[in-house]
């Protein structure tokens, strides 16, 4: 199976965050998944792609062009996918991968949960969207989501598009 994984590219955040990415790279790996990530050689995108490459696993990197001119192109990338931009690297990241993981992130990332679940709404995949609830950093974004469903806001249930999981075996992939 392809797993997107959607996640910060920043150093200066909680270490445990990192310790739980390294295990889902680990265990994707393990299980003979691929890793396709955004190929960017900083932050959870680095430390995902490095495990999973140190335990035989394989990653693809669907890279920007201004990512690979100014250097930051991973060393764990075994297949780069280029990209002129961001809207490319979404498409060909959903053309790539079977399910999607969102890890803690920022603007990055929720731009790319939402891009991927909002086509699934409207019928252009079924893929799942998992948010990996490491430390409970999604619980705010969960709360936002219960309350625009509440106020009528998503047509359907939310949770229809968009998963929860707080553990890599609540994660549901095999």
């Amino acid at each position: 199976m392809k797993i997107c994984i959607f996640c910060s590219a920043n150093a200066q955040i909680d270490p445990d965050f990192f310790r739980a990415t390294e295990e889902l790279g680990q265990w994707a790996a393990a299980n003979g998944h691929v890793i396709v990530y955004g190929g960017v050689n900083q932050g959870l995108m680095e430390c995902v792609a490095r495990a999973a490459h140190d335990k035989g696993g394989r990653t693809i990197g669907v890279v920007p062009t201004i990512v690979e001119k100014s250097g930051r192109t991973s060393d764990y990338v075994d297949v780069e996918i280029p990209c002129d931009n961001l809207s490319d690297r979404k498409q060909l990241m959903m053309d790539q991968s079977d399910v999607f993981i969102a890890l803690p992130g920022g603007i990055g990332t929720l731009d790319e949960v939402f891009t991927v679940a909002a086509s699934a709404t409207i019928g252009y995949h079924s893929k799942p969207v998992i948010l990996y609830n490491m430390k409970g950093f999604w619980n705010p974004l969960i709360r936002m989501l219960d309350d625009l469903q509440q106020c009528g806001m998503v047509r359907s249930h939310w949770r229809d598009y968009i998963r929860v999981a707080n553990s890599i075996d609540e994660l549901g992939i095999e």
